[in-house]
């Protein structure tokens, strides 16, 4: 006999990504088991993360506050930007604690066949930053993808009349790899040796 609020409870974890039948049936199994207690504070936290968990004004990091503690720590070199596709790629460079300037998550790449424009992106936010003079260096950290790339050229482009020097992340990374599975290694190497942007 098929219970319809375990059935519920599995497909609820099944919208997960990279979450299946058999692991969401695992977790809903596991939870059944726990406490009460430990399974409100479970769902509580994940509610108040949703609630309270914002986007940076400045970088669209995720934040509690209005602005991120990267951006907030004076400890940053906020003269060097790192440009990143996503929120994963924020925190695999940071894993590797050797890139102390701040960040900018333009939310994706360019991408037409998946209906992606620059105006999807925070790119404009970005060129607006550079506007402030106090950017010296802007380093491009997206995917080695062509839609990666695509993004790359897009906003060179767009950085190109103000003067800012932009750099390109070392090739160390695999074509077609994604930051947040690059190991700590490669990923430091590749910062590193990034060059001017062509």
């Amino acid at each position: 006999m098929e219970n319809k609020l375990l059935e519920e409870s599995i497909q609820q974890f099944m919208t997960l990504p990279g979450i299946g039948r058999k692991t969401a049936q695992r977790f809903v199994l596991h939870l059944l088991r726990k406490s009460l207690e430990d399974v409100t504070n479970f769902t509580s936290t994940i509610q108040r993360m949703k609630e309270d968990v914002k986007f940076c004004h400045i970088c669209n990091n995720i934040s509690e506050n209005d602005i991120c503690e990267i951006c907030a720590n004076p400890n940053r070199d906020h003269s060097t930007v790192c440009v990143v596709e996503n929120i994963n790629d924020v925190m695999a460079i940071e894993a590797t604690a050797q890139y102390n300037g701040t960040y900018h998550v333009l939310g994706g790449v360019i991408s037409p066949m998946d209906g992606i424009s620059p105006s999807d992106l925070h790119i404009a936010d970005l060129v607006e930053r550079t506007s402030s003079g106090e950017i010296s260096e802007i380093i491009l950290a997206l995917p080695t993808t062509m839609e990666g790339e695509t993004t790359n050229y897009y906003i060179n482009k767009k950085l190109q009349a103000s003067g800012v020097k932009v750099t390109v992340i070392a090739k160390g990374i695999a074509v077609g790899e994604e930051l947040q599975y690059t190991d700590e290694i490669t990923l430091t190497q590749a910062i590193k040796n990034r060059k001017p942007f062509e």
